[in-house]
């Protein structure tokens, strides 16, 4: 949001700006009072807030995803729309078995909620929902109630089952439930989270899928609505709704819907293991099926035997590595199970169609043009 205000006020506009990171005009409105404001963006609007800025005729966007203040313009995500793409990203994976769990007492999730059981509806699907009270004060005690319920809720489902979460805060707590009692993430519960908060999706295990909203056009328009009230132009009924960016797919989902015990416990076996050097009889036993029972199995659900699957998973995290990195080849090998670098990149090569080195490359000069 704060990177769409800059941006807005740099193309058209000097603002001397002041970013409240103390959160005191929320603590204290009549702190508004130190100083001569021009305008106000704020993520967090009281009711105090409102009536200080009405006093001092002050004018106010509210980009905050709480029902809205009576004359004050109003900015907030596309909620339903979220819980859409939360759903279709479940259906076209060949999820037929779904679950939602948010807060009853917060309206941003029950919209997320029930615009992802109406894009269920649409598809003929039905939903599980285990929605509770979300208290003011987060302590640990709650939190670990909470995984609790959701542990016994998720024993229920029928699997595999596609949840969302209403915000990744609840999706990992999920994930957290799932880890307790031994149920397989994605195989058996894939998990979604939304808000998209990049370090809490990359650290859950395995890293978390999420609906990004499109917070940057957010705080873009707030500027642009505040210009406008600056120049004399009334919108107080103004309730705008930002459309999603889209999912952004991490492990937690990225598994097609498979309903057979082996298989799932195989992938999962994989997406562990692989870049330890792992072979397919490892993988058997652990699926406690023969070789050729689990050939068969992975050709009819996957469309690829379990070798492929290994490589295919090495291949992902040899991207990632010469994405993020800069670790010689030498190393990237050793880290994902090959031990000769010759014949790592010939593996990448026959995948991607690129050398290592050339993959490297061209995705680095693509950043520095961003």
């Amino acid at each position: 949001m704060l990177r769409g205000v800059v941006h807005y006020e740099r193309t058209h506009q000097i603002w001397t700006a002041f970013h409240d990171d103390q959160a005191r005009a929320e603590i204290d409105p009549q702190w508004l009072d130190s100083k001569r404001w021009d305008g106000v963006i704020s993520r967090h609007t009281t009711p105090g807030l409102v009536a200080t800025c009405k006093k001092l005729k002050i004018p106010l966007v509210d980009l905050n995803d709480v029902p809205r203040f009576p004359g004050v313009p109003k900015i907030r995500p596309d909620n339903v729309a979220i819980g859409h793409l939360a759903a279709e990203h479940f259906l076209e994976r060949g999820f037929r078995h779904f679950g939602f769990t948010g807060f009853s007492n917060d309206g941003w999730s029950c919209e997320r909620r029930d615009g992802f059981v109406e894009a269920l509806q649409l598809a003929g699907r039905k939903c599980h929902i285990y929605d509770v009270n979300y208290p003011g004060d987060v302590t640990p005690a709650w939190d670990l109630d909470q995984i609790s319920g959701l542990s016994d809720w998720l024993k229920r489902l029928p699997k595999p089952c596609g949840v969302m979460a209403c915000f990744d805060l609840r999706a990992q707590q999920i994930i957290t439930a799932t880890h307790a009692h031994g149920i397989l993430v994605p195989e058996e519960i894939a998990v979604i989270g939304s808000n998209n908060d990049p370090i809490r999706c990359e650290l859950a295990y395995p890293p978390l899928s999420s609906v990004a909203p499109n917070a940057f056009q957010s705080g873009y328009r707030g500027a642009e609505v505040l210009a406008s009230m600056l120049a004399g132009n009334l919108v107080p009924d103004l309730d705008e709704r930002i459309e999603p960016i889209g999912v952004v797919t991490r492990p937690s989902t990225d598994v097609l819907a498979i309903d057979d015990r082996s298989v799932a416990a195989a992938l999962s076996f994989i997406r562990e293991n692989a870049c330890a050097g792992i072979k397919v009889d490892q993988v058997s036993r652990h699926a406690f099926a023969s070789r050729s029972q689990l050939e068969k199995k992975f050709r009819r659900h996957l469309g690829r035997s379990p070798q492929a699957e290994i490589r295919r998973v090495q291949v992902a995290k040899i991207r990632q590595l010469l994405q993020e990195t800069d670790f010689p080849l030498k190393r990237i090998a050793e880290l994902t199970g090959f031990e000769h670098v010759e014949y790592m990149c010939v593996v990448f090569k026959r995948l991607t169609g690129q050398a290592p080195g050339a993959f490297r490359g061209k995705t680095q000069a693509g950043s520095e043009k961003s």
